[in-house]
């Protein structure tokens, strides 16, 4: 069930690509294994960054979220420096079998251009974020300068 879901997505992704988003098998002879790229949305300072995600799928999916990390460092509320993601998707109490691969990394490039502050990973990022918001953008465009380009 697992492997035809996986195809049937790498299909997808393949035929119609996410605009900034890439994604597909690491090697051919393991579909269980991803990596996915994000390109750093225009209007954040991620703008110009690449960002790569190691994504993982379970034998279970799609009734379990796949395991979903940056492998780049980014200076976010929502990521950790272990490159774990804070996104409700990939809760997995709020996640659906219906739930598309495309859609969770749309969702991760949209939280890269709006950080969610009340839900964040990194407290005292969120902090920064919501009281010095210049201090913030630097940071982030300071790490993506350094790690995603």
């Amino acid at each position: 069930m697992a492997l035809k879901r996986i195809q049937r997505e790498l299909t997808d992704l393949s035929k119609n690509p996410p605009p900034g988003i890439t994604a597909g098998p690491v090697n051919e002879d393991d579909l269980f294994k991803w990596q996915g790229v994000l390109q750093g949305p225009e209007n954040s300072p991620y703008k110009g960054g690449q960002f790569k995600i190691d994504i993982t799928f379970s034998a279970d999916y799609p009734f379990k979220p796949p395991m979903m990390k940056f492998a780049t460092k980014v200076y976010h509320p929502n990521i950790d420096d272990d490159g774990s993601i804070c996104v409700d998707l990939l809760k997995t109490d709020s996640w659906k079998p219906a739930t598309r691969l495309s859609q969770v990394l749309q969702a991760i490039l949209l939280l890269l251009e709006h950080p969610n502050p009340d839900d964040a990973l990194v407290g005292s990022i969120a902090e920064l974020y919501n009281t010095n918001r210049a201090k913030f953008d630097k940071t982030a465009k300071d790490y993506t300068k350094k790690h995603a380009m």
